[in-house]
């Protein structure tokens, strides 16, 4: 079944590679106007022509999401173009390094938690006012299996994406009174530049593309999807309940 998000506004962070790119552009093909955020301009710029090609729109904003000006700007900006926002996904994020976590340098894990974990809460702060003036707003936070499993070596990542979690499902919390649906998404190893950086020796045809995880988000946007305060894991097609299944 086709979703079709026609009029609708959506906010994708990250977006001018893998999951990111992808998603926005599945937004787009859905209807959406994309606003898409990135440091690299020049993967915005390929997203833009790709979404154009695709006979959608899209409005493109560079920055850095460590920038927590920036992200204030942001909202206010689309509550001056738009008066709402209609879908958020958060999906900007870093991996830091596969290190035991007494050998991680305090700038690189404090890197971390700025770009996962504070620019995430900014962002929430920033935009939900806007998705609450939508009819049927819709949050995704990115986030990853390591988030509930305890693996050696990835604790920076991990511990960025397990507080992630606990943003979403505590967001949801504060807004389940409201037409607001937040969920946590775990997307499964996926053809990205982050996995290759994390498993170098591995044959990137083994593990799905970004494309196929950006299908699975789509219905987790559209206004009839009702779920809040779930993680849904992309492998499984489903939502689940906070744990990986074995």
């Amino acid at each position: 079944m086709s979703i079709d998000l026609k009029g609708r506004i959506a906010l994708v962070t990250g977006a001018s590679r893998g999951i990111g790119y992808f998603t926005a552009l599945a937004l787009a093909k859905a209807g959406a106007h994309v606003i898409a955020c990135a440091r690299t301009v020049g993967g915005l710029e390929e997203l833009d022509d790709a979404i154009q090609a695709a006979g959608g729109t899209a409005t493109l904003v560079p920055f850095d999401i460590t920038d927590m000006q920036a992200i204030d700007r942001l909202g206010a900006s689309i509550f001056e173009r738009w008066g709402k926002l209609d879908i958020l996904v958060a999906n900007a994020g870093i991996l830091g390094v596969i290190s035991p976590l007494g050998h991680v340098e305090a700038k690189v894990f404090e890197k971390v938690m700025l770009t996962n974990v504070t620019a995430t809460w900014r962002l929430i702060r920033s935009v939900e006012p806007l998705l609450l003036k939508s009819d049927a707003g819709r949050a995704l936070l990115l986030s990853s299996g390591v988030a509930n499993d305890a693996r050696a070596f990835w604790g920076a990542y991990a511990t960025s994406k397990a507080a992630v979690e606990m943003l979403g499902r505590t967001w949801a919390a504060e807004t389940s009174h409201t037409k607001l649906c937040v969920n946590n998404v775990n997307p499964g190893a996926t053809r990205t530049a982050m996995r290759a950086q994390a498993m170098p020796g591995e044959d990137p045809k083994t593990v799905p593309h970004p494309s196929e995880v950006a299908e699975k988000l789509l219905p987790l946007c559209a206004p009839d999807m009702t779920e809040t305060g779930r993680l849904y894991v992309v492998r499984e097609g489903k939502f689940v309940d906070y744990k990986l299944p074995e």
